[in-house]
């Protein structure tokens, strides 16, 4: 997810919100030397996208005609001109087009760091190192992990942790709460700056990013300090639920919420006051949700962060157990004997990882040339020219067009999945119904999408969040040093961009390898034997391999260009 302060001060510089582009919270830009850079910007732009291609092409409809042309030049006292119509070549208009296209887009580098990376082998090693090591795996967890009927890992008390949770749940608890209360009120009477307003960085990065990570190594603690339930405790009898929560609904309606929640992340325009609002009307809908079906069954199916951190939380080494306490685990093991209880929440799975895919092909110049370039020429045929001629009047049409997509892509991802379960399926010469398979093999997907998730944004905790710690002083931007902390990590930190590169690769090279061994966990309770484990295996393999590659090929954008 691409965050309200991605850009914000890459370089030790003060970014703000641009008004000039519609790029949803990202869209922020360098707030010193504005005067400078803003005209050389658009000056670039001019050149690539109009200049160029009007001495290239002479023959265009934006254009003043030819023969008009010479009669100017005739009643101005001058020859007329005699030229000969030149085509642009195809490379040269993709290629102005791409350039003037980094310039209005204003990619990162290397994710966000400002700095450009040389891989130090070819990509296409790494893409064959991968495949390698997925095979490797798979052909050693098949010899070695042929028990037929797997028990669960065994767990150990953690009795010191749970001393620790008990006694300073309180203290979490009031944190909680003001934290909350204080990002509404920051947004709506602070200022509008998003560097210097704490709602920002603090939702973006410390809640969004922060909490997730931090339940993937704490466990479901979100379930305790959720702030709507903690509001809602003291109302018991309104938020006790009018109507039983109906069956048919369930998880659709925390998909669609998350779904919403993307859609803001990427495509609104985001300011602090924006944030606030949006925080409001959630909080609307949540308590809304709460009155009408109960907290409990709300908050498990409706509210999304609850159902988000629950799933992100069952690979982490540390759980709950009723009446026992915090107890120790194998990471990952809470995901060994769990299934997707209704088609909506293998949707939702599915959504963890497309929606972080999207995130990451959208900023990439394939995707743009796909639309502006129009190499099919559907929408020059629509318009009756091409549209990168028509980028104001064809931009809200891309709205619509990426919105689509992004709506559409846990559908896509389910039918790529469900094709490869079904040809496992066939292979292992299984009666079990197709649909039942996809529930029971949807959470060995989760280690791929938090490893995707954590590739894409964790640089953003470091370069980002680092900031919080300036930002508590001076919550609503107004000059305020509360804590004598204003001046404390205000440079972001910018880990070497190598380290970045292949921490990435090994992190999604280790998911895989943990969804394959999840996979043919479950590959053995769901077909019975070790031999038709294996067979069915095979096409979760390539599909591994797949989403592998192109995991790799998203984040080698940046760097490769």
């Amino acid at each position: 997810m691409v965050t309200g302060v991605e850009r914000a001060d890459v370089l030790g510089e003060d970014f703000e919100l641009s008004e000039s582009e519609d790029q949803g919270p990202q869209a922020l830009r360098l707030s010193t030397d504005k005067q400078r850079a803003k005209p050389k910007r658009v000056f670039l732009v001019w050149i690539c996208m109009r200049v160029l291609p009007h001495f290239i092409k002479i023959s265009r409809p934006e254009f003043i005609d030819q023969k008009e042309l010479n009669e100017i030049n005739t009643n101005v006292g001058l020859r007329p001109i005699k030229t000969r119509e030149m085509k642009m070549p195809k490379l040269l208009q993709q290629v102005l087009f791409a350039t003037g296209l980094a310039i209005l887009s204003e990619p990162v580098l290397a994710h966000s760091f400002g700095r450009l990376y040389t891989l130090p082998v070819p990509f296409w090693l790494y893409l064959y190192g991968a495949a390698a090591t997925l095979l490797v795996s798979f052909l050693l967890i098949g010899l070695l992990a042929t028990n037929t009927r797997p028990n669960a890992y065994r767990s150990y008390p953690a009795p010191w942790l749970t001393q620790l949770a008990k006694s300073t749940k309180p203290l979490l608890i009031v944190l909680t709460l003001a934290l909350f209360f204080l990002c509404i009120a920051t947004g709506l009477w602070g200022t509008q700056d998003p560097y210097r307003n704490f709602n920002m960085t603090f939702f973006w990065i410390i809640f969004v990013l922060g909490i997730a990570y931090l339940s993937t190594l704490l466990g479901n603690f979100y379930a305790q300090l959720n702030p709507w339930r903690l509001i809602s405790l003291p109302f018991g009898r309104l938020f006790a639920g009018r109507w039983a929560y109906p069956r048919h609904f369930s998880y659709w309606p925390a998909l669609l919420l998350f779904m919403g929640f993307i859609w803001v992340e990427l495509f609104s325009h985001s300011r602090p006051t924006h944030l606030s609002q949006h925080l409001l009307i959630y909080s609307a809908i949540t308590f809304t949700g709460m009155a009408a079906f109960g907290r409990d069954a709300w908050l498990r199916h409706g509210e999304f962060f609850s159902v988000f951190l629950r799933l992100t939380a069952l690979a982490s080494p540390l759980y709950d157990e009723p009446k026992q306490g915090l107890r120790w685990r194998v990471p990952f093991s809470g995901l060994q004997h769990e299934r997707a209880e209704h088609i909506s929440l293998v949707l939702f799975i599915l959504f963890m990882l497309s929606s972080t895919a999207f995130d990451g092909l959208r900023s990439t110049v394939p995707w743009y040339r796909l639309f502006w370039l129009d190499p099919y020429g559907l929408i020059t045929a629509w318009i009756g020219k091409p549209p990168l001629y028509a980028f104001v009047e064809l931009r809200l049409y891309y709205l619509v067009y990426e919105t689509l997509c992004l709506i559409l892509s846990p559908g896509i991802y389910l039918l790529v999945f469900a094709a490869f379960v079904w040809l496992g399926k066939l292979l292992a010469r299984s009666q079990t119904p197709l649909l039942t398979l996809i529930c029971e093999f949807s959470y060995s997907l989760i280690p791929i999408a938090l490893v995707y998730h954590i590739t894409h944004y964790y640089t953003l905790l470091l370069s980002q969040g680092v900031k919080i710690v300036s930002l508590l002083s001076d919550p609503f931007g107004w000059g305020w040093d509360l804590f004598g902390t204003i001046d404390v990590w205000r440079a972001p930190i910018l880990p070497e961009m190598g380290t970045v590169w292949h921490t990435q690769v090994g992190l999604i090279l280790f998911g895989h390898v943990v969804s394959v061994y999840l996979a043919h966990q479950q590959a053995l309770r769901s077909f019975g034997t070790a031999r038709a484990a294996i067979l069915s295996q095979i096409p979760m393999l390539i599909l591994m391999v797949l989403f592998t590659t192109a995991g790799l090929w998203i984040l080698s954008q940046p760097i490769q260009g």
